[in-house]
């Protein structure tokens, strides 16, 4: 849109422009008498007149109206710091609306000093409604970021794990396309309309996490003896939390093996290599207490 200045400027050369006008036909048909004379120039400082009076309302409304704009911004700008929202969204909302008013603001002039609006509204309507069409994707895109940012199912720092299987550390959010970092090291920008309306699993977001460990035992091991030798090594690792406790428990009963699952929690961050360390520690650890680790094996019976 065209600065407010030029576009009130634009409508008083109008005006000026109809009065050039009127004389322009004063001097190529000059009134005959002196009273089509006196009413002339009672048309034309009563014209005058009128115009300066919607001139000056319309210069009163626009310093008005503009103060009144910059202090609704302010007003938005200060309860979105309050909620500690994105510095994204918040500048983008304080321009968006500024903008608005200010177009608001303008038309109110415009219709004050006597410009017709019907038609300009119109074509701004039209056009809205095609740059609307073009842009549908983008605007779903821009209504996610709106959710994510204000509903924060996630924020900078959390591991999430999307719907379309992407799972990764988040970096920035931002009004149209949130930016992950994949593990192995991938930077991954996903548009935010599917990831507001799909599933998001935050992984980060409660802290500790229960970790799974399966150990296969020969059929014949003392159930006991490997349970606490489990237990003892997981005891011996700081990263394991106390409470909730550890436990092991018997969880099936294999063609080959007695499974034995192992449950305990741990921090987020220590998850994934807690698991590794104590697969590899409970290998060296079980066999010491005489627990077997069984191959796969299948019996064969030949009968005559």
């Amino acid at each position: 849109m065209n600065n407010p200045d030029e576009v009130i400027a634009a409508g008083i050369q109008d005006k000026l422009q109809h009065m050039a006008d009127v004389q322009h036909e004063l001097v190529t048909t000059p009134p005959e008498t002196a009273e089509q004379w006196h009413d002339l120039i009672q048309s034309l400082l009563g014209g005058a007149v009128d115009f300066c009076l919607k001139l000056i309302a319309a210069i009163a409304i626009f310093s008005v109206g503009m103060w009144i704009v910059n202090k609704i911004t302010k007003s938005i700008k200060y309860a979105m710091e309050r909620r500690e929202l994105e510095a994204s969204l918040i500048s983008f909302t304080a321009s968006f609306v500024n903008i608005l008013l200010r177009i608001f603001v303008i038309i109110i002039v415009l219709t004050t000093v006597g410009v017709q609006m019907t038609s300009i509204v119109a074509v701004l309507g039209a056009g809205a409604l095609a740059v609307g069409m073009a842009l549908s994707g983008t605007f779903q895109n821009f209504a996610g970021g709106i959710i994510i940012l204000f509903l924060k199912p996630f924020k900078v720092g959390d591991v999430i794990q999307t719907a379309s299987g992407r799972t990764g550390t988040v970096k920035k959010i931002m009004i149209f396309t949130t930016e992950l970092h994949t593990f192995d090291n991938q930077v991954v920008f996903i548009p935010n309309g599917p990831l507001a309306n799909g599933e998001i699993i935050n992984l980060s977001d409660r802290g500790a996490r229960r970790a799974e460990i399966q150990i296969a035992i020969s059929y014949g091991d003392d159930v006991d003896v490997a349970r606490r030798a489990i237990l003892a090594v997981l005891a011996k690792d700081k990263r394991i939390a106390k409470n909730p406790a550890p436990s092991v428990f018997v969880s099936d009963l294999g063609d080959s093996a007695v499974v034995l699952t192992v449950w305990y929690w741990t921090k987020y961050a220590d998850w994934f290599a807690s698991m590794g360390d104590m697969r590899e520690a409970l290998y060296r650890e079980l066999p010491r207490k005489k627990i077997h680790f069984p191959f796969p094996q299948i019996d064969v019976h030949i009968q005559k």
